[in-house]
């Protein structure tokens, strides 16, 4: 008989938890998160500083108690069927939680025991192979660069060939070569049927990676939908334009654009790049006889963009 395979890699239902400080109020980190994410997917998970992601991966990966609600991980029950609902699901921490004294190999080999993988049944050496470390394999942890020890940290997520892996700011300080190698390991992983859910700050490494996304601020999802259709609500950039010469105030055009004077040779603008085009800007610029001594664009902090999405979604 076959085995049903679940339409959703996790579901939540008012998921909640509340932290019971002493001497303090209780602090509600989670206010009853309803999602769903489907399988197969790479789906992200954003939010600033504190918003709740954390709690949320800590209830699934069965290293936090709930308050209430329920959670499935691949039609797992976390409460009913905890065994199976842990064996669902691989965890990539933001802490590098490693012993210096073992190597990679030692490494795999005990978290894959502790999951009771039998030692015929064991990938040891495919995965070490897959995230470049099949060198490295016999070498003490502690002599692994930064950026090895964080493959590590995804190679013991895999030892027990997890249907979902759960990656919790995984490229957070690393540097860009190895933030491409890991994605591309993520895609492949993808490709093969693991659902992946990420968390990060970064919204361009969200943008590229995941097909659905969900923001999550103050304890509640305050937005989800497919990548595309969230980006468009997140269009926005930053120009800061310094100019040869202190002005007092802005014509009319560039008002027009939401231009605001910061100081009195810093000019910012806040705008859609779908909507208008950095040239009209500038000429603008020029139009009003503002000579420039320098620009620059960037994305707005992402904790101002969930203000914004939060707003708009009525919380």
């Amino acid at each position: 008989m076959a085995i049903a395979v679940p339409n959703c890699a996790i579901r939540t239902n008012d998921l909640r938890k509340t932290y019971a400080l002493g001497g303090h109020h209780p602090v509600e980190a989670l206010k009853g998160i309803d999602l769903e994410i489907p399988r197969g997917s790479i789906f992200g998970l954003l939010g600033p500083n504190g918003a709740g992601k954390s709690t949320f991966i800590n209830i699934i990966a069965n290293l936090v108690r709930k308050t209430s609600g329920t959670v499935e991980v691949w039609g797992h029950d976390v409460d009913h069927q905890r065994r199976q609902a842990s064996a669902s699901v691989g965890i990539v921490p933001q802490e590098l939680t490693i012993d210096p004294f073992f190597t990679p190999r030692e490494t795999l080999d005990l978290q894959a025991g502790y999951y009771g993988v039998p030692k015929t049944e064991r990938q040891t050496s495919a995965i070490l192979a897959a995230l470049g470390l099949a060198d490295k394999a016999e070498t003490y942890t502690r002599r692994l660069s930064g950026g090895m020890r964080r493959r590590l940290m995804v190679a013991k997520a895999l030892v027990h060939q997890p249907p979902v892996i759960i990656l919790d700011e995984p490229t957070a300080g690393v540097d860009v070569e190895l933030r491409s190698q890991l994605w591309d390991y993520v895609r492949t992983l993808n490709e093969g049927g693991t659902t992946v859910v990420l968390t990060t700050h970064y919204l361009e490494e969200a943008e590229q990676m995941c097909d659905r996304i969900a923001i999550i601020n103050q304890g509640n999802v305050v937005a989800c939908d497919r990548t595309h259709i969230l980006m468009r609500e997140l269009d926005q950039k930053e120009i800061r334009i310094t100019t040869v010469k202190a002005i007092d105030k802005l014509g009319p055009s560039l008002k027009g654009f939401g231009a605001r004077l910061k100081s009195p040779r810093v000019i910012e603008i806040r705008y859609q790049p779908s909507r208008l085009a950095i040239g009209q800007i500038l000429s603008e610029i020029d139009k009003d006889g503002i000579s420039v001594a320098d620009l620059s664009i960037s994305e707005p902090a992402l904790e101002d963009l969930f203000l914004e999405v939060t707003g708009k979604n009525g919380n």
